[in-house]
């Protein structure tokens, strides 16, 4: 089997370098791995690391990931500032946003999972702690960190019976998971199957973005320019969209409405912003970029044309949808929650935990069309059924803050 997965680690090596020639990202993920080991040897030679210095390894697979990660990184430079952090990402999506996080010491791209690159990476960072967030379970850095005794966690986790470990020709696969000291999973479920088949390491500690997601919220920006664009109008932000999104909530006319739209897609690139202004025609639009006192009070929508300000934009609303859920899967659900917000959402959002129980509690609706995303705007018109839907959405943040402390008392103490 472990003939199998280098073979499936080789073929998708070689698919992501043919793509690289007419995919940006893909081209990103190559660029990002070219010269990776001098990189590497060229950092940890020149830094002034100590025999006695604690190297800990993150590693999270994309942004979301390290969102989970983050808080845990940050307590542990908080309690132990002499503490080197290394961060590695597998996606661009993570690398190339966060590679000037000022919570790690280092940032780099994964070399990818063969059983040389392996060797070469933990003989280079040699860390004392390993650390992976959620998933990626890349087996020849599990193997190699076994071997040299490594303390390995997983954090945030989650497994589900449909996973791979769990079929009929999951059982290297499975075998594979020893190579982890401890499993923190976000939920009794996914302890309940991993302890079934015969793992005794593992508990159920939460997820670490309630504890993010709730200080965000604290400490949301003032954007002046929105206020401005809010005034006393309810507002929807619809956060991180996507085409199927976008014709969705256009179905909804702005215009003349009590309600006004701040929309931030997931892409904020020129054809993506032009499209979504196409798809709105009719009512008053602004981009955020080209703003101004005049246009704004008498615009019905504001397009968010740049990255980084989601999480500060629900501040201002009365109502989120959060995109993806026509896609592969929705977003990060939880920073509207904590903001005390009802949301809509796709109907993918089935592997989310988060958002099955927020639909059974009332905080949070799914929808198939353009007709009941307009259903649900006029439900959520009505006062009392938004702030009551509002009261659900943040007792459920609030409720599941403290997986960061139980992590790291574990880890730590």
């Amino acid at each position: 089997m472990k003939i199998i997965y280098s073979i499936i680690i080789f073929l998708y090596l070689f698919s992501i370098r043919i793509a690289s020639f007419i995919n940006s990202k893909a081209k990103l993920w190559v660029d990002g791995r070219k010269k990776i080991f001098q990189n590497l040897n060229s950092e940890f030679l020149s830094s002034n690391i100590s025999p006695n210095d604690k190297l800990i390894w993150f590693h999270c697979a994309s942004l979301g990931e390290f969102e989970q990660g983050r808080p845990l990184m940050e307590k542990i430079k908080l309690n132990y500032p002499n503490f080197k952090i290394i961060l590695t990402f597998f996606s661009p999506s993570g690398y190339e946003i966060r590679k000037n996080y000022f919570g790690a010491d280092y940032v780099f791209y994964l070399p990818m999972d063969t059983s040389k690159n392996a060797k070469k990476f933990i003989a280079i960072v040699k860390p004392q702690i390993a650390i992976f967030v959620k998933y990626e379970f890349w087996f020849n850095y599990l193997s190699e960190l076994r071997k040299q005794n490594i303390p390995t966690y997983l954090i945030c986790g989650v497994f589900r019976r449909d996973q791979y470990f769990f079929n009929f020709y999951g059982t290297w696969f499975l075998k594979q998971l020893k190579s982890f000291t401890h499993f923190f999973l976000q939920d009794d479920s996914s302890k309940e199957l991993i302890s079934s088949f015969g793992f005794n390491n593992a508990t159920s500690d939460g997820d670490t973005r309630f504890d993010r997601v709730c200080e965000i919220s604290k400490n949301a920006k003032e954007i002046n320019i929105v206020k401005t664009f809010v005034s006393d109008k309810k507002i929807i932000v619809a956060g991180s969209t996507w085409d199927l999104d976008e014709k969705i909530i256009s179905g909804f006319k702005f215009q003349n409405s009590e309600f006004k739209l701040i929309i931030a897609p997931h892409e904020v690139d020129e054809k993506n912003i032009y499209s979504i202004t196409k798809r709105f025609e009719g009512a008053s639009i602004v981009r955020f970029s080209e703003a101004s006192l005049k246009n704004l009070l008498s615009a019905d929508i504001l397009i968010i044309d740049n990255i980084g300000m989601l999480s500060s934009l629900y501040k201002y609303a009365s109502i989120a949808y959060v995109g993806g859920g026509f896609g592969k899967g929705i977003h990060n659900i939880l920073e509207a929650a904590a903001f005390g917000l009802p949301i809509i959402i796709g109907p993918n959002y089935h592997k989310f935990i988060e958002a099955k129980e927020l639909i059974q509690l009332g905080g949070l609706f799914s929808i198939n069309s353009e007709i009941e995303f307009k259903n649900i705007i006029a439900f959520l018109n009505n006062t009392d059924a938004r702030l009551t839907a509002s009261e659900i959405s943040n007792k459920y943040i609030f409720e599941r803050v403290g997986a960061t402390d139980k992590i790291y008392n574990s880890i730590f103490n």
